[in-house]
């Protein structure tokens, strides 16, 4: 059985789902893990979509079940004011009954970001999205600076989780070393995932 690393993200511009794809490509490096990308439904007017709705375009929207059946979770949010954007949030607050029965306890965990400027927030949304997880009991993982990319990066890169600059206009493609720094993380938490299922 392949260790199955639990990618959940959500995306306006495109940007953190690229970031997502670039992680998955690094799980991907891991022959005994896949992964599985997920999304969550924008929120609109205080509610999420109808139960049984499917995106336009894209990855699944996440379930309770993949949740349950992952060995390792990735979240990823564009940065609201500091914060993961709503949609995201709105996910996490609908997961009591998991924390309840301790669903999650002891699975690794780590978190990206995108945000329009460089310093807009990306370290403070990658720490607030980090919070939830603990609560489920998970084991935090970011990027190392063994990694030297985290050393050399003039645009997204932090130890907390990558992290991408997207410019003003949210049009600015993942760098060479934003990307390097996703696939290292998808790579590294593959790893540690599966290291654990053994043990």
């Amino acid at each position: 059985m392949s260790t199955k690393v639990l990618i959940v993200y959500y995306s306006v511009h495109g940007n953190t789902a690229a970031m997502a794809r670039h992680i998955a490509r690094g799980v991907a490096t891991c022959e005994q893990a896949e992964a599985l990308l997920r999304t969550v439904p924008k929120v609109s007017d205080g509610r999420l979509a109808a139960p049984g709705a499917v995106p336009e375009s894209g990855p699944p929207f996440v379930s309770k079940q993949d949740l349950l059946d992952c060995d390792a979770l990735i979240l990823g949010s564009p940065t609201r004011f500091g914060n993961m954007a709503a949609a995201l949030k709105y996910f996490l607050d609908s997961t009591s009954s998991e924390w309840l029965a301790g669903s999650l306890v002891g699975k690794p965990a780590g978190v990206f970001t995108s945000t329009a400027s460089l310093h807009g927030g990306q370290e403070s949304t990658l720490l607030s999205m980090m919070l939830p997880l603990l609560h489920h009991g998970m084991l935090i993982a970011g990027v190392p600076y063994s990694e030297p990319q985290l050393n050399t990066t003039r645009s997204g890169g932090t130890p907390y989780g990558p992290s991408h600059l997207a410019g003003g206009d949210s049009q600015r493609s993942l760098d060479a070393d934003e990307q390097a720094l996703c696939q290292a993380f998808g790579q590294r938490l593959a790893t540690i995932a599966w290291q654990l299922s053994r043990s």
